[in-house]
């Protein structure tokens, strides 16, 4: 597998079965975020009514979620430790200790949104057709690696694996991580660096039903969908999928958003 160049604002793509052909890195890129009103809660900037919180406490195995229908609106939910608004900024907030409780098929804890449809039902839909998920973000804090964005299996097969994460690490270096198969198997590609604390913006989307497509700051790269994942629905994640544990409750990543959307065509 060919390194991708750090290097923003040009276009590499590489696939994960073979070379696809060069995709229009502008046409991807992720707007300017608006203004955010740093006096409510992160449903009175974003759009929650669209997804499911899942916090790093709970009990053993079963970590709390928060539904939509508690996330809208302006005096919608927040959590002062692990969920909530800026108030410099009106970023939305997320953080994920090394120590925290954790679903039974991960080790690691999160503060993390699940794509839900705006029926409340989970959202699970089929790779053909179009499918975006856009933020604008900075990361001010990370011990060794977050998970900010993925693409997830859904229904269809017992798999519980992601189709690709999107990963940052304390050094800036930016990783998509691409499933080989339902079965396991990551791949990391880097596909840029972005200083520690700077804002950026990405991304991932499905394209052709085959196609998976990232935008980091202007950068295309596409990867190849390997056909075993045809039969599962997918939904979107974002977030603060902490990829390191111990029994440091102040260690942990630390993720602000200036903008997350969701598009389906």
């Amino acid at each position: 597998m060919k390194k991708l160049p750090a290097i923003l604002g040009t276009t590499a793509v590489v696939g994960t079965l073979g070379v696809l052909g060069i995709t229009n890195a502008t046409a991807a890129t992720a707007p300017a975020a608006a203004a955010l009103n740093p006096d409510v809660a992160p449903g009175g900037n974003f759009n929650l009514g669209v997804w499911q919180l899942q916090l790093p406490v709970g009990s053993p195995g079963s970590p709390t979620t928060i539904p939509s229908s508690q996330l809208k609106g302006a005096n919608g939910y927040s959590n002062p430790a692990y969920f909530w608004t800026d108030k410099n900024d009106g970023s939305m907030t997320f953080w994920a200790p090394e120590k925290g409780v954790t679903t039974p098929n991960s080790n690691y804890a999160r503060s993390e949104l699940r794509e839900m449809n705006a029926s409340g039902s989970a959202a699970d839909w089929k790779l053909a057709g179009s499918h975006k998920l856009t933020a604008t973000l900075r990361i001010p804090s990370v011990t060794k690696n977050v998970c900010v964005g993925q693409i997830h299996l859904g229904t269809g097969g017992p798999s519980t694996k992601p189709l690709v994460e999107l990963y940052y690490r304390p050094n800036g270096d930016i990783y998509l991580g691409t499933e080989n198969s339902p079965d396991g198997g990551q791949t990391l590609h880097k596909v840029g660096n972005v200083p520690l604390g700077t804002k950026w913006n990405y991304v991932i989307a499905v394209s052709g039903g085959n196609t998976v497509k990232l935008t980091v700051n202007g950068t295309t790269t596409s990867y190849a969908i390997p056909s075993s994942f045809n039969p599962y629905g997918m939904y979107f994640k974002a977030g603060s999928y902490n990829q390191s544990s111990s029994q440091s409750t102040t260690n942990g990543a630390k993720v602000k958003f200036y903008a997350l959307t969701i598009t389906h065509g």
